[in-house]
C-alpha cells in the first residue's frame, strides 16, 4: 500500500490505491475487472456480467430503506495511458505510481487515472461499507469508455432496475453536471506514392514536444497547442524554401488527448540543413510569444535521423501539408445558451503515416447535432480538396439537461444544506456515457459530479485531496435522502 492510502476518507483512497497497482488502461481492463468482481462475492453481493463485458453489483437496501427509489452508481473502469517521455513506463503491466504532492496526488510520470478510478473508488467503498445509508443500490461499471465508449455503446435494457443513475466522471468538485456534449471521430486518409530519396539529401527529424495535452473536452478552450498543428504549420511555411521532403509524420496517441508531441523525418539538401536549425529556433521563439503563458514549456528542435530508402512525392506531399495547415482545430464555437461553455469543438488528434497512406484522426464534440454535422462539412471539405477520403464513425449522442430532474434538485439541497452555497449547475464539454444511457432507460434521471481533477489525460493529471472528501460526503448524503419510490 502506498502513503496515499493513509488519506481521508480511508476507504476511498485505500480502494484508489488498489486500482493504480492494478494495469487497467483502455482494452486492458480484464486484470481490474475481475480483482472487482472477486471483492464484490467475498461481500457476498450479487454480481453479473452482460456481453460487452460491463460489471453489475447489486447491494441490497439498508434495512427500513427497502422503499427508496434504486440508485445506480456508474464509473467507468478503463483510464487513459499516458506518459512522458524520458518514463519507462508499460500501462499494460506496470502499476500507476500515485504520490502526495502538497495538496494534490499525482503519479511519477504518467496519468493518475483519477479519472474516472476516483468514482470507482468510492462505488466501491459504498458497496463495503457497513455504515453508508442507502435504498436500492446498484454499481454499474462500464468498460472501454476513454476509447470509444464500448461499454456505454453496448448497455443493453433490462440489466438495470434503478429510478436515478449518479455519474461519478466529473471532475471539478462544486458543480453537478445535468448535460454533455455528444460527438464524433473523423478519420481523413490520403493515399500517398513514394520515391526514391533524392541524391545529396540529409536525414533530419523535427520534434515538438513539452506541450501541456490534456483532454480535448474539458481543456480544449485553454489555449493550448496541438503539437500536430504546430509541427503542420511549420512545414506549410517552409518545407518549400528548404526543399524538404517527408517520409513520415507522427504525432498525437489519442483522439480525445490534446496532442502533446509530433515530429516528421524528413529529407533536406544538405547544405540547407543549418538554414532549417535557424528556422526551426526562431520558430519556437514565435511559439513562445504567441502561447507562452499557457505552455510553459515548448520544446522544438532537430536530431539526425537515418536517410530513408524512399519519401513521399511532392504533389502527396503537398496536398497533406495543406491539409494538415487548413484542418480546423479547437473551440469552433462557444454556447449562447449556457455562459462558459465550448459549444462546438475539433481536436486533431492523431497523425499516423503507413507506407501507402496518412491518416489523420479528429474528434468533433458539440452540445447540439447541427453543430457537430457543420464540422463534419469542414472536415469533408477540407479532404476532397486534398483529394483524400473523409469518413465519421462512432457518433454517441450528448446528454439533454433536463430542468426537472428530481435527483438535480435533490443534489441542490443536499448540497446547500451541507455546505450553506448552491452548487454550479452545468453542462459539461467532454462527452459522459449518460447520454448514450438514456436511449436504454429513458426514464431514468441522472445527474454527474465527482471531485477536483486537473488535466486529465495528460502525465500532469492530478486530484485535489480535500475534494475527495467533499465528494464522498456528498454521495454519502445523498444516498441517505433519495426519495420514496411512488
Amino acid at each position: 500500500m502506498s502513503e496515499i492510502s493513509q488519506l481521508s476518507p480511508q476507504p476511498v483512497w485505500q480502494f484508489f490505491d488498489q486500482i493504480c497497482s492494478i494495469p487497467h488502461p483502455s482494452k486492458h481492463e480484464e486484470q481490474l475487472a475481475q480483482h472487482i468482481i472477486k471483492f464484490a462475492e467475498g461481500e457476498g453481493l450479487e454480481v453479473r456480467r452482460d456481453s460487452v463485458g460491463n460489471v453489475f453489483i447489486k447491494k441490497p437496501a439498508t434495512p427500513g430503506m427497502e422503499d427508496r427509489k434504486g440508485v445506480v452508481l456508474q464509473a467507468h473502469i478503463d483510464m487513459v495511458p499516458q506518459k512522458n517521455e524520458d518514463t519507462d513506463h508499460d500501462f499494460t503491466t506496470d502499476p500507476i505510481q500515485p504520490y502526495i504532492d502538497g495538496e494534490w496526488v499525482t503519479a511519477k510520470g504518467t496519468t493518475l487515472g483519477a479519472d474516472n478510478g476516483m468514482g470507482m473508488a468510492a462505488c466501491l467503498a459504498v458497496l463495503a461499507s457497513k455504515d453508508v445509508e442507502h435504498g436500492p443500490l446498484e454499481v454499474l461499471l462500464t468498460i472501454d469508455e476513454e476509447a470509444g465508449m464500448t461499454g456505454a455503446f453496448g448497455l443493453e435494457e433490462g440489466w438495470l432496475e434503478g429510478d436515478i443513475l449518479l455519474n461519478t466522471d466529473s471532475e471539478q468538485e462544486g458543480e453537478v453536471y445535468m448535460g454533455c456534449a455528444g460527438g464524433v471521430d473523423g478519420a481523413m486518409t490520403l493515399e500517398i506514392n513514394r520515391e526514391a530519396a533524392p541524391a545529396g539529401h540529409q536525414a533530419v527529424k523535427l520534434v515538438v514536444k513539452g506541450l501541456k495535452g490534456g483532454h480535448s473536452g474539458c481543456d480544449i478552450h485553454t489555449g493550448r497547442g496541438n503539437a500536430n498543428k504546430i509541427l503542420g504549420r511549420f512545414l506549410f511555411g517552409h518545407a518549400e524554401e528548404l526543399g524538404l521532403r517527408i517520409t513520415s509524420m507522427t504525432g498525437g496517441s489519442l483522439r480525445n488527448a490534446i496532442p502533446r508531441e509530433a515530429n516528421a523525418v524528413v529529407t533536406l539538401p544538405a547544405e540547407n540543413v543549418d538554414k532549417l536549425n535557424e528556422l526551426f529556433a526562431h520558430y519556437q521563439a514565435l511559439l513562445v510569444a504567441e502561447l507562452g503563458r499557457v505552455e510553459t514549456d515548448i520544446n522544438l528542435f532537430t536530431e539526425a535521423a537515418e536517410l530513408p530508402a524512399d519519401v513521399i512525392t511532392a504533389g502527396d506531399q503537398q496536398r497533406f501539408i495543406n491539409m494538415l495547415n487548413a484542418c480546423p482545430n479547437g473551440v469552433i464555437r462557444m454556447s449562447d445558451d449556457i455562459e462558459g461553455v465550448v459549444e462546438t469543438s475539433l481536436n486533431v488528434g492523431v497523425i499516423t503515416t503507413e507506407a501507402d497512406k496518412i491518416t489523420v484522426l479528429c474528434l468533433i464534440r458539440s452540445l447540439i447535432d447541427s453543430g457537430r454535422s457543420n464540422v463534419e462539412g469542414m472536415l469533408k471539405a477540407v479532404a476532397s480538396l486534398a483529394g483524400a477520403s473523409c469518413e465519421f464513425s462512432g457518433t454517441y449522442p450528448g446528454w439533454k439537461p433536463d430542468a426537472d430532474s428530481e435527483v438535480m434538485h435533490l443534489f441542490r439541497e443536499t448540497y446547500k444544506d451541507i455546505y450553506g452555497r448552491v452548487p454550479n449547475i452545468m453542462v459539461i464539454h467532454a462527452g459522459l456515457e449518460c447520454g448514450l444511457f438514456k436511449k436504454p432507460y429513458p426514464n431514468m434521471d441522472m445527474i454527474s459530479f465527482g471531485p477536483t481533477i486537473k488535466f486529465p489525460h495528460s502525465p500532469d493529471e492530478k486530484v485535489q485531496i480535500e475534494t475527495v472528501a467533499l465528494f464522498w460526503e456528498q454521495m454519502v448524503a445523498i444516498l441517505k435522502n433519495i426519495p420514496v419510490k411512488a
